[in-house]
């Protein structure tokens, strides 16, 4: 499933930005940590956001690359229990803030928002028992490449259209659970047949199809 599934419609966010205010975050600033109250629903409006978990030794895995276009924070929200992510900015940013008061209002009065969240929260349960699917039954190619796809952008209709991941190696291989050498291992064959480009701390992305191709499972 492609991020592109896990954004809300286009009239819903545009309705979310009018009713926010804007924050400017600068690198490496926290947005919300695990633990923290459930005060607000946020946007991002610019740049890119880092989502996280660490363990108990202090081992951390970055779980999702949050772009323009994304909304979060809404889990904690309908639980009404703490966040459970640690968030931060990589680079500068600006994400949109709306307060939970606010939002509950809000989705009191309009049952077609309050819809096209439930909608959001059934594609990211989707997303996750297909993540926990991967690690448990397929290779490292098959997983890094779902992985690629679930943070990529771009719809179906582009497959040739270039796309940067701001996601580092480092942080791939963490998400994976695997050493960093096996990710530049994989990068660098997919290198070669045109399927990406790797970068300092980014991967460019070169031809959709082919990323797709090499996340089906060998028969």
């Amino acid at each position: 499933m492609l991020a592109a599934d896990l954004l809300l419609p286009p009239e819903v966010r545009q309705e979310l930005l009018l009713l926010a205010q804007r924050q400017l975050l600068e690198d490496r600033q926290w947005v919300c940590q695990s633990g923290d109250p459930a005060e607000a629903l946020f946007g991002v409006v610019r740049g890119t956001l880092r989502v996280s978990v660490l363990a108990p030794n202090g081992a951390e895995a970055v779980v999702s690359v949050l772009e323009p276009g994304h909304w979060f924070g809404d889990i904690s929200l309908f639980s009404a229990l703490p966040r459970f992510n640690h968030v931060q900015a990589v680079g500068p940013a600006e994400i949109a803030v709306i307060p939970a008061s606010e939002f509950h209002a809000l989705i009191a009065r309009r049952p077609d928002i309050h819809m096209a969240f439930t909608k959001l929260l059934s594609h990211r349960l989707r997303v996750m028992m297909a993540w926990i699917d991967d690690v448990i039954l397929h290779p490292l190619p098959v997983r890094l490449a779902t992985r690629l796809l679930a943070i990529d952008h771009r719809s179906q209709d582009e497959p040739y259209r270039s796309h940067f991941v701001n996601m580092s190696q480092d942080d791939l291989a963490a998400s994976l659970g695997v050493s960093r050498q096996s990710v530049n291992r994989q990068l660098k064959l997919w290198e070669k047949d045109g399927t990406l480009r790797v970068h300092y701390r980014r991967i460019e992305l070169l031809n959709l199809k082919q990323l797709m191709a090499h996340a089906q499972p060998c028969a």
